[in-house]
């Protein structure tokens, strides 16, 4: 594959305690806030011309239980049609994906339940649509871990785990490189590449992204889009320039 006809950028609004935050390689003591309005961040977003947002509850990835439901819907309402909103953060059961869905979000993403049970990701393809369903596959050592990134968790091998969730019908894969998250050192080419070789899904890469530059290598790759987190906020990467690179040449 040699580039994605079509490459998102998708900005990334991370939620701790209701407000809009960023972190380093998943740690909760290495927190960086950055606003307290979610609503006003992503109505920006939209309005500069976003056509995705990826919306993180990182409480609920913590506790297992989706904790900012309220603050989703004030995001999809303020957004409204000009941007899809995806979510994700402690969805680990059908109940919570489906409360998800109803408050008007167009996409979940799940991570825990679904690396460790592949079935429960078919399960919610099968009800939804593979539209509708995206897989975070969060790589650590080679390894897709789940559970907020806690180090207690070893995971499973991320390409045998990528493998078995495409045989349950998922096909959209988020990828995080843990180690360069946060960093703005660059994407992990070496695992995009690994991953959009297996020719088994679409996969959106995530962390590391500082620049266009950045941009262009994941697209060159064939990667079918980039979440964008704190180089949008920290003013490394405008929004502009990155929703251009995104546009076909």
């Amino acid at each position: 594959m040699t580039m994605a006809s079509v490459f998102e950028v998708i900005p990334a609004i991370d939620l701790r305690d209701g407000r809009v935050v960023r972190l380093r390689q998943g740690d909760f003591e290495r927190e960086t806030a950055y606003d307290d309005d979610p609503a006003a961040v992503a109505d920006r977003f939209a309005g500069a011309g976003a056509r995705w947002l990826h919306v993180v509850d990182l409480d609920g990835a913590r506790t297992g239980s989706p904790a900012h439901a309220e603050v989703v819907v004030s995001i999809v309402a303020a957004v409204g049609d000009r941007a899809a909103v995806e979510v994700a953060g402690g969805l680990r059961d059908e109940r919570a994906v489906e409360t998800a869905l109803d408050s008007g979000a167009a996409r979940v993403v799940v991570g825990t339940a679904a690396i460790g049970d592949p079935a429960f990701a078919g399960r919610l393809v099968g009800a939804w649509g593979s539209e509708r369903i995206a897989v975070a596959v969060d790589v650590r050592d080679g390894r897709a871990v789940g559970h907020g990134w806690a180090a207690t968790d070893h995971g499973v091998d991320a390409i045998h785990a990528v493998v078995r969730l495409a045989e349950a019908g998922v096909t959209t894969f988020e990828v995080t490189a843990i180690e360069q998250d946060g960093l703005l050192r660059g994407p992990d080419l070496a695992l995009y590449r690994q991953m959009v070789g297996l020719g088994i899904g679409d996969v959106i890469a995530s962390a590391g992204i500082a620049s266009a530059t950045d941009l262009q290598a994941l697209r060159d790759i064939g990667c079918r889009g980039a979440i964008v987190g704190r180089a949008l906020y920290d003013g490394t990467l405008g929004l502009a320039a990155a929703l251009a690179e995104a546009r076909p040449a």
